[in-house]
Order: C-alpha cells, then structure tokens, then sequence
C-alpha cells in the first residue's frame, strides 16, 4: 500500500501547492489544465476535454461555467452538433496563460528534483501506464487524446 500512500500525498500537496501559486489569477489546481488547453487550442470542443481529463461530462460543464463566469473563456454554440461548444480563451486568459505554465514547469520540477532525467522520464510513461490501467479496469474507455501534451 505503499504506492497507493504515496500516490495519495503527492496529489495532495500538489493541488494545495498549485491552489496557492495559481490563487493570484482566480483560478484553482482543478481549473488550470481546462484554460491551458482552450489557450492552446482555440476553437477546441467541449466534448474533447472527456478524452483529456478522464472526468465525468458534469465535471466539465461545471469548470467550463465556471471559467465563463471568471471572464476566461467563450463559449460558441458548435455548428455540426449544438448540444456541444467550441471554447475560446479572451484576453484574460491569454494574458496570463504563460505564468500558468511556468507554475506547472516549476511544480513539476519540484516534484522531480532530486530523480535523473531518465528516472523522470520512466515516472512519466510508469504514471501513464498506471492511470490507464485503472481507467480500463473501471470500464473507463477513451480514445487516445489528439491533444495530449
């Protein structure tokens, strides 16, 4: 039960680490990866974040309202289907988006400082690897995401 202990500090104090250095744009650790990706992919469908994020459609409605609300996103009604949304940052979003991706670069080095390049790297696919095999063990099927980063 040791990995499961460890998996389950590590979350922990990473979201309460990125809450604190993302509290300055009004934004939390469970918001960051949704502005991230609308920066990046403007025009993206709501409906692509299920294959990103691995989270219930419910969860998605909720943080893409609230990130409408903060004035971070737009939301379009998509041509071919208007049950779902094409998102667009505004300039806010855009204004801030490269600090957002310094934090996480500085998370993520912190996380790693003291492990090799190639024992970082090994971590990376280990988690990846993990995170799947749970998701297909609970019958959580998804398509490879065309905007995995």
């Amino acid at each position: 039960m040791k990995i499961l202990k460890w998996l389950s500090i590590s979350d922990r104090f990473i979201k309460k680490y990125l809450d604190q250095k993302l509290a300055q744009f009004g934004i939390n650790s469970s918001q960051y990866m949704y502005l991230l990706k609308v920066c990046k992919y403007p025009g993206i469908l709501q409906d692509s974040f299920l294959e990103s994020f691995y989270v219930h459609p419910s969860n998605i409605v909720r943080m893409i309202t609230t990130l409408e609300k903060k004035e971070f996103l737009t939301r379009v009604p998509y041509e071919n289907d208007k049950r779902t949304w094409r998102l667009y940052p505004t300039q806010k979003a855009l204004d801030i988006a490269d600090k957002i991706y310094e934090i996480c670069n500085e998370a993520e080095t912190l996380l790693t400082a003291k492990l090799s390049p190639d024992e970082q790297n090994s971590l990376s696919n280990t988690l990846y690897i993990v995170g799947k095999q749970i998701a297909n063990e609970l019958n959580i099927e998804r398509k490879e995401d065309e905007f995995d980063e």
